[in-house]
């Protein structure tokens, strides 16, 4: 749901990538290229951009 703030295997701080990752990637630039360029070259972390699905903004809505 919410982007994790650490790598969960390895502890390397990933959170603050995110919003740039998000935003290059819906701008049409290639994933690879993109966590190359912010440095992300561990394949957990990597997995972790790859594999996040986005869902506060629908979860937000049941909010009590």
């Amino acid at each position: 749901m919410i982007f994790p703030v650490r790598c969960f295997s390895c502890g390397k701080v990933i959170g603050h990538l995110w919003e740039e990752y998000q935003k290059r990637v819906e701008n049409g630039e290639d994933p690879k290229k993109v966590l190359d360029d912010l440095g992300v070259t561990r394949y957990c972390c990597r997995q972790i951009f790859l594999t996040h699905q986005d869902l506060i903004k629908d979860v937000i809505k049941f909010k009590v």
